[in-house]
């Protein structure tokens, strides 16, 4: 009787080529995980770039003044100064205790020194270039004349401005470990060298910040 030639190769064939189909099956599905799995925090992005986590840019309020009255006076405020990109300075803060709707001056002054009680040992105003006294934003002026304070109804003046005249440092133009005065009356911005501005009513030494 004669066997199916069909049959026989059938039966005598190797398993070798069913283990290899197996084997790069395995081979294939392992890579597929390692490349599907997620990347750290940090780590080359597509464009081969790599991400920095919560890096936020802000470098946060470089110094601040905080305003203490002067003896008989109630007025009190914090004003912080932060830098800017193109090299100015934005100042905000808060005054209050003054009048209401009143007009103040308010310049920063070459001493950090509020001991005195009446304001008077933080000298006069912050003027390295030797220039006249004059309106913040005028062609000529201290670098420590600031716009005048406004208070509104209930006696609270906002502040926020930004100076190209000084910088977050102790330089020839820098505020830092100068003082920062609120006069009593509004400056005149005429009057030589104060703008008679009046009685110190609160005074402040600019300190550095966090």
């Amino acid at each position: 009787m004669r066997l199916n030639p069909s049959l026989t190769s059938s039966r005598g064939a190797s398993p070798r080529p069913l283990l290899a189909g197996l084997l790069l099956g395995s081979v294939l599905a392992l890579a597929a995980c390692s490349t599907s799995a997620p990347k750290p925090a940090g780590s080359a992005s597509g464009d081969g770039m790599a991400a920095a986590p919560g890096a936020s840019g802000g470098k946060g309020v470089q110094a601040i003044a905080r305003l203490e009255p002067t003896k008989g006076s109630s007025v009190n405020g914090v004003v912080q100064f932060f830098p800017r990109g193109d090299g100015s300075v934005q100042v905000k803060g808060t005054v209050q205790g003054l009048a209401p709707n009143s007009v103040h001056g308010f310049h920063i002054h070459e001493k950090g020194d509020c001991s005195s009680g009446d304001g008077l040992s933080a000298g006069g105003h912050f003027n390295p270039g030797q220039q006249a006294h004059g309106k913040f934003d005028g062609a000529v002026h201290h670098a420590g004349d600031l716009p005048s304070l406004t208070a509104d109804a209930q006696g609270t003046a906002t502040i926020d401005f930004t100076s190209r005249s000084i910088a977050l440092d102790r330089g020839t133009s820098g505020i830092l470990g100068r003082g920062l005065i609120v006069h009593n009356d509004p400056d005149d911005y005429t009057t030589q060298p104060t703008g008679n501005s009046g009685a110190r009513v609160a005074c402040a030494v600019i300190e550095r910040g966090a």
